[in-house]
């Protein structure tokens, strides 16, 4: 029997769906079937992506935002049409030491990260427990949650607090038929590991991953695509790690 997961006649929002992994979480919805809206603070990028997919027969339409921005962010669930499944997968994380951390820099990460999640939830829910379900979907990390990184420390915080809003208003909604789940992506090459150094940093990452090399940003998508549909209906409150088993070695040297 084949299985097959088919989002015709939902409309998908995708924060942060310009590049990397948005853009493969943007595609995937897209090639399943969904109306995509692709929020990004990159209007133009976000046009371009939207450009490539719409000439290959997908409805995907491009908006630019701050998320940053309160009242733009809870503007732009208010003007969109009815949203079945929001993916909040855009992250701010400047690789910063911890001592030259800047009360700008750190309140730009929560607000990204963390506050525009409870903006957006707040706004889709009248709709939500109206039609007695919805989903939303969140990139978390596992920095933060599982491991620590050198300089990102507001980063991981935020991180830690999203899997937080995961666990808690899922317990909130959930009688609501609401489900809220997230996926902690381990290292994935994407343009945002620029971030974090050079060619030889990958190289020794991927030395320490059982799986032998860095994560595709498709690889985090088709988790997302898996917890927004119906085969995991039974499933809120939880993430999935996609780290190519990167946390399961005591340590790095145990893999020789």
């Amino acid at each position: 029997m084949s299985i097959s997961i088919d989002y015709s006649g939902q409309h998908v929002l995708v924060t942060g769906g310009a590049q990397g992994i948005g853009e493969a979480i943007v595609t995937r919805f897209a090639e399943a079937g969904a109306r995509i809206t692709l929020a990004d603070i990159n209007e133009e990028q976000a046009r371009s992506v939207a450009e490539r997919l719409t000439a290959g027969g997908h409805q995907v339409t491009a908006y630019g935002v701050d998320l940053s921005d309160e009242t733009a962010t809870r503007a732009m669930i208010e003007a969109s049409e009815p949203i079945d499944v929001l993916v909040h997968n855009a992250g701010y994380f400047p690789l910063t030491p911890f001592k030259e951390l800047t009360r700008e820099r750190v309140e730009r990460t929560f607000a990204v990260n963390v506050q525009s999640l409870f903006w957006m939830t707040q706004a889709l829910l009248p709709r939500f427990e109206q039609q007695g379900k919805g989903v939303i979907l969140c990139t978390s990390s596992v920095t933060g949650n599982r491991v620590a990184y050198p300089g990102l420390s507001h980063y991981a915080a935020s991180k830690a607090a999203v899997n937080g809003f995961i666990r808690n208003t899922a317990l909130e909604m959930g009688g609501s038929g609401i489900r809220i789940n997230g996926v902690e992506p381990g290292m994935i090459r994407t343009p945002a590991m620029d971030n974090l150094g050079d060619d030889e940093l990958s190289r020794s990452l991927e030395r320490g991953i059982p799986l032998g090399h860095l994560g595709a940003p498709e690889d985090i998508a088709n988790a997302m695509l898996f917890l927004g549909s119906d085969l995991a209906k039974y499933i809120t409150g939880q993430t999935i790690i996609v780290d190519g088993g990167a946390l399961l070695p005591e340590s790095v040297t145990a893999l020789g």
